[in-house]
């Protein structure tokens, strides 16, 4: 983010004790507590590109399926963190943020009311809802307990110059299937993690989530938590049939040193139940990414992002695998001006060694197996930085899918996503999605 405006303790203590009615408390002057805040909304203009026909095999669809405006929030929230000094080189550290529906209203949000795979019944805007925790600092690093962005997912994170947009690069990177949510760029609740402190050039971290699950096959939803950990199923209760899983590991080490910025990653989830991709064979087993990337800064000007990527699946048939395959990231940012960027992004999807089928109504493929489920989205984008606070700009995304893809854009940062569906459910494969977007971002 960019640079914070840090309010006085005192003063930011009168202010909260009034707008409550309270007596204001005294504050330690070993303790400082910063407030932030990131506000990103745009315009934007979809398409899904269903066309009745498909690949042969697709009926027409139903509802919408062309070009929709909508005003989108993005990645918008505010929160506050701090330390307080407990003595002999040590901090307590603490933060408690929550995302800002600024153009929507706050509530459960399904990614797609048709399409009760997608379902989430958290409330995204809650507070606490998004990076919360308590923990201890020092010279060894920080111990921490909460919920965070993993590892694996925040060692890439510079390397996106379009997060949060329509080509924000996790429709393709991370994402095991093509759904309208990264299973491996995730923000993992009730966790354990480790920051190390700079060795030189080098750092790492790493965490675990345990499963907090009753059920053997993860159907259940984590004890403590509101809806399926993975996102998957029909929510609350017993249907985490679409990517529940257990225990949660992820690390990554950075190497950072002159205009060299590199990483190495792996995240493992224990027990993804997938009954909706295979029900017929064992729906369980465990599902893990490894990625390295590399941002070099070629020039002061010209800054260039490699990301490669393995995802792989213990899937006892491989007709129906589709969440295991390769995927790779290339990504330029050219500054124009001291104030403009211009940025370019290619994402790749390999093919998988199957897909589960099943769908004869709304799919092109109605049977597991082999298929052409790749796809490549290309991107392009401008950004206007007012200063180091404010900026905007302009981002054209496009989803190639092949005949058995089903990629999404927007997925797992961008407001509002663009997926495979109509308006009853169905996924048309094969299709080529679209969207342009303008927007405004300020951080404070």
């Amino acid at each position: 983010m960019k640079r914070r405006k840090i309010l006085a303790v005192n003063a930011t203590a009168l202010v909260v004790a009034a707008a409550f009615s309270a007596s204001s408390p005294v504050i330690a002057a070993d303790t400082s507590v910063q407030f932030y805040g990131h506000l990103d909304l745009s315009i934007d203009d979809q398409t899904k590109g269903i066309q009745a026909g498909g690949a042969g095999q697709n009926p027409a669809p139903v509802g919408k399926a062309g070009w929709q405006a909508d005003v989108s929030s993005n990645l918008s929230y505010f929160g506050f963190r701090g330390d307080h000094d407990i003595g002999g080189g040590y901090k307590m550290v603490f933060q408690v943020e929550t995302q800002v529906d600024v153009s929507a209203t706050p509530g459960p949000s399904p990614q797609n009311q048709a399409s009760p795979g997608n379902a989430d019944d958290k409330v995204l805007a809650a507070l606490g809802s998004r990076n919360s925790f308590l923990g201890i600092a020092g010279g060894f690093g920080a111990f921490k307990l909460g919920k965070t962005d993993a590892p694996y997912k925040l060692s890439t994170a510079r390397m996106d110059p379009f997060s949060a947009t329509v080509g924000d690069y996790n429709s393709i990177m991370g994402n095991t299937g093509g759904d309208n949510r990264a299973e491996f760029d995730t923000r993992l609740s009730h966790a354990i993690w480790y920051e190390s402190n700079k060795m030189g050039a080098f750092s790492w971290s790493a965490l675990f989530a345990p499963g907090q699950n009753r059920s053997s096959d993860n159907t259940y939803n984590a004890s403590g938590e509101p809806d399926c950990t993975g996102g998957g199923g029909t929510g609350a209760g017993f249907a985490c049939n679409d990517g529940g899983f257990g225990n949660a590991f992820s690390a990554a080490a950075v190497y950072q040193a002159g205009p060299l910025y590199g990483i190495v990653a792996y995240e493992l989830h224990k027990d993804v139940n997938r009954v909706s991709d295979d029900a017929v064979n064992v729906a369980i087993g465990d599902e893990a990414a490894t990625k390295v990337g590399v941002q070099y800064t070629v020039t002061p000007n010209t800054i260039l992002n490699v990301i490669f990527e393995r995802m792989t699946r213990k899937n006892p048939n491989p007709d129906f695998n589709e969440r295991q395959r390769n995927g790779s990231w290339l990504a330029l940012t050219q500054k124009i001006t001291g104030q403009d960027d211009l940025n370019v992004g290619w994402a790749h999807a390999a093919k998988t060694p199957g897909q589960p089928g099943g769908g004869a109504a709304g799919q092109v493929i109605a049977n597991p197996g082999s298929v052409d489920n790749a796809s490549n989205m290309y991107t392009v984008g401008y950004k206007h930085h007012f200063d180091r606070q404010s900026n905007w700009y302009a981002v054209y995304a496009r989803q190639a899918n092949k005949a058995g893809g089903h990629y999404d854009l927007g997925a797992s940062g961008h407001g509002i996503t663009t997926d495979c569906k109509d308006a009853v459910g169905f996924c048309f494969t094969g299709e080529t999605l679209q969207a342009v977007s303008v927007g405004w971002m300020y951080s404070f």
